[in-house]
């Protein structure tokens, strides 16, 4: 159903704060010619935590507004209230959104029992494809692949997961539980192409952001048979990659939007502006790659 590169969108926000709808029209316009194969809004790049739930709504609208099907477009639906993430479920089905991505409780620390019954409240609330998200850096909390596997064969609207705890071994343990229609995706961008090596389906992304053709392109030559190039694609992106989580994720990717002329790289509190020497570090890195002059 989904396949190939995701781009976990930036949100972009206008000097006072509000959300600039003309520049979200245009990022998802901009990836749509860029051949980025589905949109992701209100994750963790888009500054989900930040948004009130008006404001969440109102992004999930403009995108499926925007995209008219041209792309697919899934809706963050995460929170670390079971009650609230059933809400924001429904809210995607209720909004057209292709699909939901559901992040581990995060604060709270669950337990995994507490995990199952949450991802089967959620879906239970909703008629709609959901892919679980795994960010243990960012949650304090890892889902693991026995939990995933029960989740998977006892609600049949959960059809895969973003995973990013990094894992090879975790990753490799889930595809041996799981059956063949599962849909793993990276959310490393570092380890796409390992991920690909034991079945990931693409990645959801945030080095897309900037160079969302030569992630697409990683991703299409490794289902299109080309181990060589999607390698070698991999291996290119890898300083850029490093570089955008130079600083908490996604300061970097708002930062090179912002010098490469896409977006003003406005974003809320607690994230800050890149500090200066950070900051002249990635000028450089973003030069090497042609993205700023």
């Amino acid at each position: 159903m989904f396949k190939g590169s995701i781009v976990a969108l930036v949100t972009p926000f206008k000097k006072n704060g509000e959300i600039n709808e003309e520049k979200l029209r245009f990022l998802i316009q901009w990836h749509i010619k860029k051949k980025t194969d589905a949109v992701l809004v209100c994750g963790t790049t888009g500054e989900s935590a930040t948004l009130s739930h008006q404001e969440h709504r109102r992004v999930v609208e403009i995108a499926v507004d925007e995209a008219k099907k041209k792309i697919p477009v899934i809706a963050g639906a995460g929170s670390n209230s079971t009650k609230e993430a059933r809400g924001l479920a429904q809210f995607a089905q209720s909004a057209g959104a292709a699909a939901a991505l559901v992040i581990t409780p995060y604060y709270n620390k669950p337990t995994q029992q507490g995990l199952y019954h949450h991802f089967k409240a959620v879906s239970r609330a909703a008629d709609i494809p959901i892919i679980i998200y795994n960010v243990p850096g960012r949650t304090g909390c890892n889902i693991l692949p026995e939990t995933v596997a029960e989740i998977y064969k006892n609600c049949k609207n959960i059809i895969g997961i973003k995973e990013a705890s990094g894992s090879m071994d975790q990753v490799t343990k889930l595809m041996t539980l799981v059956d063949s229609r599962f849909l793993l995706f990276s959310g490393c961008d570092e380890i796409v192409v390992p991920m690909m090596s034991v079945g990931c389906r693409g990645v959801i992304s945030v080095v897309a952001n900037v160079m969302p053709k030569e992630t697409h392109d990683m991703v299409s030559a490794w289902l299109d048979g080309n181990a060589a190039k999607a390698k070698k694609l991999q291996l290119d992106l890898y300083p850029l990659i490093k570089a955008l989580f130079s600083e908490t994720n996604p300061i970097p990717a708002k930062t090179a939007l912002g010098l490469m002329g896409l977006i003003e790289p406005y974003m809320r509190l607690p994230l800050y502006p890149m500090a200066k020497d950070n900051l002249a570090r990635f000028k450089k890195i973003l030069k090497t790659y042609k993205l700023i002059k």
